[in-house]
């Protein structure tokens, strides 16, 4: 058994395969496993991940995984979630005793960002899609700004709330996004059940979540190489006869799967096969969307939550690093070791991709001042930026038409990867649901069907009556 790619995809079906026991053999072009959710080191000794990634309650088969490996413990969840918006105005969003769809509308009802017109159209549109459990009729085929925009939200509603939640979710603009997906968010998320908005944040690098995975592999016979990147697929008669590595080495085996970005796949199949097969010729429709992280030290403590989301400003997250890990650089003296340590998020950050990285520094210390007070006496000690032009697929209307399945049209070849068709958007629970569905492709390829996809979290209270299932 052949793994490509050691991200979440690869990973989490290399594990589930390994457990059921098939020898596989797993090959990353990187140093380091975890795909686009890692952490490595810079040059200076510092330890950052690669951009800030958060799970949600209703990510189960995310969570299934992390058992699996022995990372869960290394998650810790959160029940509040705080705001500050451009006036100072701190909000916080936390759940009640009422159940479901309405525990979190007791915080909403008193968050300060925004006006009693705001709040009854959002109230209005997170009731329609309650009552249709997350697949109003009007949303088929519209951009989620374009379904706002028929229920009635206000430009404040827009901004300070859909756009807020969704940007991060989603990694996409409102005005690009399929509004399915957008509801989904809501539904799974904020609606259905009490756990579902909860937010967990690995309390470790992120590179550490994924200690159990080699072990996972190797320990039933099976193997994973670093720096060892894939160049091309050998075809032949309609089926992956073997696999090129950079080195000019050749491996081979009874199944593929490739847990690559679909960019990357496209250019290890021969021509003749992309032009020929309208899964993979499809995969160039798909277009990505960008992620910057921003990476600031201070001299001294600036700020006390976990984590803030900031309203009507670029930077759309603030992680307290310092808070959330607790660590520091190793090998520096006491004396000169930064007292704290946050990571700014920007989702969707096209505008950003063209400004030097100086000017983007400049830009989010600016709204820092503005935003968290105790900067102003501040010294900030370093500064880095991480771009990722291409992090996700963008979730656009029509997008899912273009997702292929796990399994590929030629033999012995499948597809792991959260641009594949998930149900989810690229998500770290979609690029772990692709590779359990990948596996689970395998297996029945054998004749060993198997189920691995975990159920979601079940609709509770009043939700449980409008829930589709």
């Amino acid at each position: 058994m052949i793994v490509i790619g050691g991200g979440l995809a690869g990973l989490s079906s290399a594990v589930v395969l390994a457990e059921a026991g098939y020898r596989v053999r797993l090959f990353e072009r990187r140093p380091h496993l975890g795909g686009r959710a890692t952490s490595y080191w810079l040059p200076d000794g510092s330890h950052v991940d690669n951009c800030q990634h958060v799970t949600l309650g209703c990510c189960t088969n995310l969570d299934d995984f992390y058992r699996r490996v022995g990372a869960a413990e290394k998650i810790r969840y959160y029940q509040r979630l705080f705001f500050l918006d451009t006036r100072g105005r701190r909000g916080v969003i936390e759940p009640s005793p009422l159940a479901p769809p309405f525990h979190l509308a007791p915080s909403f009802a008193l968050f300060p960002s925004l006006t009693w017109e705001d709040k009854c159209a959002i109230a209005g549109a997170m009731l329609a899609i309650a009552r249709r459990g997350g697949q109003p009729a009007d949303a088929r085929g519209a951009t989620m700004l374009d379904w706002l925009r028929r229920r009635g939200q206000t430009p404040g509603a827009i901004q300070r709330f859909w756009q807020v939640v969704l940007v991060s979710a989603l990694n996409e603009e409102l005005e690009r996004t399929d509004a399915q997906y957008g509801l989904d968010v809501f539904w799974k998320g904020f609606l259905a059940s009490r756990r579902g908005f909860e937010v967990g944040i690995p309390c470790v690098p992120l590179a550490e979540l994924y200690d159990g995975c080699r072990e996972a592999i190797v320990r039933r016979g099976g193997e994973v190489r670093m720096r060892a990147g894939a160049r091309e697929f050998r075809v032949e008669q309609g089926q992956v006869a073997a696999l090129r590595l950079d080195d000019g080495m050749e491996v081979s085996g009874d199944h593929f799967i490739a847990a690559v970005p679909h960019t990357a796949l496209l250019e290890m199949l021969p021509a003749e096969v992309v032009g020929r097969e309208a899964a993979f010729a499809n995969l160039n429709r798909l277009r990505s969307s960008p992620i910057t992280g921003v990476h600031f030290w201070y001299d001294r403590p600036v700020m006390n939550e976990p984590f803030v989301t900031l309203l009507d400003r670029t930077a759309q997250w603030v992680f307290n690093k310092s808070r959330l890990i607790g660590q520091q650089a190793p090998g520096r003296p006491e004396s000169e070791r930064e007292v704290q340590y946050l990571q700014l998020v920007i989702s969707a950050s096209y505008r950003l991709l063209p400004l030097a990285r100086q000017e983007i520094i400049e830009l989010c210390r600016r709204e820092l001042l503005e935003a968290l007070p105790a900067t102003r006496e501040a010294r900030l000690v370093r500064a880095t930026v991480i771009k990722e032009a291409h992090a996700t697929f963008s979730p656009e209307p029509g997008a899912d038409s273009w997702r292929p399945g796990q399994r590929s049209p030629l033999k012995k070849l499948f597809l792991a990867g959260d641009w594949t068709a998930t149900g989810w958007p690229a998500t770290m629970e979609g690029a772990v649901r692709s590779g359990y569905l990948a596996a689970e492709a395998v297996l029945v390829a054998d004749g060993c069907a198997q189920r691995l996809l975990q159920p979601e979290l079940p609709a509770e209270g009043l939700a449980r009556r409008w829930s589709p299932e």
